[in-house]
């Protein structure tokens, strides 16, 4: 399952794909992955989609920037700081590996 908006970026009063995961990941129940996209840019929001149950995040424009900056070393260097960021974050939250991040590490307003 893909959690995404695109083509309803434009309205503003339509909710982000992180809103939506925690009742896509429960439709799931399990049997089948979950991946999001939209509006990922940083390690931090990564972290969030791992802990609200997202098998895997999608980071379109962060690698676009960089591949339209310095091409293919660009992409990579993105990549790299993601990475870095995604593993100073589970290290600030005490977490050794991506599979013990768990929604206890984030609180969602009702």
């Amino acid at each position: 399952m893909i959690v995404s908006n695109h083509g309803a970026r434009q309205l503003d009063h339509t909710g982000g794909t992180i809103e939506a995961l925690p009742e896509c990941v429960q439709a799931a129940g399990g049997k089948i992955p979950v991946l999001i996209d939209g509006g990922f840019r940083r390690g931090t929001d990564i972290f969030k989609a791992l802990a609200l149950g997202a098998t895997a995040v999608g980071v379109g424009r962060p690698y676009l920037w960089g591949m339209t900056a310095f091409g293919h070393r660009g992409v990579a260097r993105v990549m790299d700081i993601l990475k870095a960021e995604l593993a100073a974050d589970m290290g600030m939250a005490g977490v050794g590996k991506i599979s013990d991040i768990d929604r206890s590490y984030v609180r969602s307003r009702k």
